[in-house]
C-alpha cells in the first residue's frame, strides 16, 4: 500500500548538509552603545571570566562598562572599515565563507550550505543554526575558526551551539570540528606567509615572534591544552621554515585583569629583544584566522611601539592568512575530512 502525507502535513525542503563556521565576534558600531553591549557578552561569558558573578559582575556592569566601551571604541575607529561600516573581521571572515563555499560547491555541488556566525554579537548562532534548518541541513559540521583549542574560544562557541539545539523540536545531526593546529596544510599556509613577508622586508629578521593570544596561567594548571598546541605550532611552523629555533619564539598577548598569564607576555618580550640587541624583527599571529583588533591595533600599533621604544629599529607585522587561497584551501581540507561518512 502507498501512503501519502495528510494536505496538512508540514513541508520540509531537500535535506542538505550544512557547514556553520564560527569566530569570536564584533560589534555592531565603534559607539559606546554597540561597544557595552558587544563587551557585555563578552565579559559575561564563564568561559572566558569564570569568577564568581556576584564578585565579577558589579565590577563589570558598574565599573569596566562604565570605561572600557569608549576606549575599546577609540582602538575600533584606528581599523574600521569605514566603506562597508563593519569591523576587518567581519570583512575577512565573510571573504572567507565565500571562497569555502566555492570549494565546497565545487567539491558537493549544492548538496553543502556554508554559512558564517559570531559567538558575540551578529550575526549570531542562533540566527544562522536556525537558518541552516530552515534550509533543510538535517546535519550540521560547526566549524570554531581556531587553529588551537581553548575553553574560552573554541568551547564557548560550542556550548553555545549546543545551547541553540536545545530549543530545536528536530534537533539536527551534528559534528564539532576538532583543532586543527597541526595540520600540514595549515602549518604550510603558515609558512608560506613567513616568507611572503620576510621576502618583503629589506634585510632578514633576527627574531620571528610568534604572539598568540593569551590565557590565564590557572586555565592551563587546570588542564586547558591551549599552551602545548601553541608551542607545537611555533616547533612545526619552525621546522617547516628549516629556520635556527634560536630565531623563532612563543609569546602571548592581551592580558586582561590581575591574574598570572601566560608567559612571556609579547609586548615586554618585545621590548627585551630590542635592548638585549635584536633590532629587527617580525610578528606572526598563528592563533588568530582573521586580521582583528588583537593584531591590527594590538600588534600593529601597542606592541610595535613598546619594540621601537626601547630602541627596535625595524618591526614588521606578518598578516594572518585571512582569504589567502593556501588558507582557503587548508580550511576547505579540514571540512572535506570532516565530511567523510556523511558525503563524498
Amino acid at each position: 500500500m502507498i501512503m501519502t502525507k495528510p494536505a496538512d502535513h508540514p513541508k520540509f525542503p531537500e535535506e542538505k548538509i550544512g557547514v556553520l563556521l564560527a569566530n569570536l565576534g564584533t560589534p555592531d558600531g565603534t559607539d559606546y552603545w554597540s561597544m557595552r553591549r558587544y563587551l557585555g557578552e563578552f565579559l559575561s561569558d564563564k568561559r572566558v571570566i569564570d569568577y564568581p558573578s556576584w564578585k565579577w559582575q558589579p565590577l563589570l556592569q558598574l565599573i569596566i562598562l562604565s570605561k572600557r566601551p569608549f576606549s575599546s571604541g577609540e582602538a575600533y575607529r584606528s581599523i574600521w572599515n569605514e566603506e562597508l561600516d563593519e569591523s576587518p573581521l567581519m570583512t575577512i571572515s565573510r571573504a572567507q565563507k565565500e571562497g569555502i563555499a566555492a570549494d565546497m560547491a565545487e567539491r558537493f555541488g549544492d548538496k553543502v550550505v556554508v554559512d558564517l556566525c559570531m559567538r558575540y554579537g551578529n550575526p549570531s548562532t542562533k540566527e544562522r543554526v536556525k537558518a541552516l534548518i530552515e534550509q533543510g541541513c538535517r546535519k550540521i559540521l560547526f566549524f570554531p575558526l581556531y587553529p588551537h583549542y581553548a575553553g574560552a574560544t573554541s568551547a564557548t562557541a560550542n556550548d553555545q551551539f549546543f545551547r541553540v539545539l536545545m530549543e530545536e523540536k528536530w534537533q539536527p545531526t551534528v559534528r564539532i570540528v576538532p583543532p586543527y593546529f597541526d595540520e600540514p596544510a595549515y602549518i604550510d599556509a603558515l609558512a608560506q606567509s613567513v616568507e611572503r613577508g620576510f621576502g618583503a622586508m629589506e634585510d632578514a629578521p633576527d627574531m620571528l615572534v610568534c604572539s598568540y593570544h593569551g590565557l590565564p596561567k590557572r586555565y592551563h594548571m587546570e588542564g586547558d591544552p591551549y599552551h602545548c598546541h601553541c608551542q607545537k605550532t611555533t616547533r612545526l611552523l619552525q621546522e617547516k621554515l628549516g629556520m635556527d629555533p634560536e630565531k623563532i619564539t612563543t609569546t602571548f598577548q592581551s592580558q586582561f585583569g590581575p591574574e598570572d598569564w601566560l608567559r612571556p607576555y609579547t609586548v615586554e618580550h618585545v621590548a627585551k629583544l630590542a635592548r638585549d640587541g635584536k633590532k629587527r624583527i617580525a610578528v606572526i599571529a598563528p592563533a588568530f584566522s582573521a586580521d582583528c583588533i588583537e593584531t591590527l591595533e594590538e600588534i600593529n600599533e601597542e606592541i610595535k611601539e613598546s619594540f621601537e621604544e626601547a630602541g627596535g629599529e625595524s618591526f614588521t607585522y606578518i598578516p594572518c592568512l585571512n582569504d589567502d587561497p593556501a588558507h582557503i584551501s587548508a580550511l576547505s581540507g579540514v571540512i572535506a575530512e570532516n565530511l567523510k561518512g556523511w558525503i563524498g
